[in-house]
């Protein structure tokens, strides 16, 4: 892994929001609630995050795309 993609990592990972919702998805993830790969996926971790933190829908979707552009996640629109 290259220092600049390193470097938009951490920078993706220093905001306390995104961080927060980062960990909400791996913990996610890992107890097997829902495959972060499977189809769907992502928009149910959305809602999660959603009816878990007091933020606005625009915002969280914000942190999504910035949680994506660091390849921390992948979204894929449908539809």
């Amino acid at each position: 892994m290259k220092l600049s993609n390193q470097a938009q990592i951490f920078k993706a990972l220093s905001n306390e929001q995104r961080l927060k919702i980062f960990l909400m998805i791996h913990k996610q993830c890992c107890k097997g609630e829902a495959c972060c790969s499977a189809a769907g996926s992502i928009e149910k971790a959305f809602t999660k995050v959603c009816d878990c933190m007091k933020l606005s829908r625009s915002t969280i979707s914000h942190h999504f795309k910035e949680l994506q552009n660091a390849g921390l996640i992948t979204c894929a629109r449908e539809g």
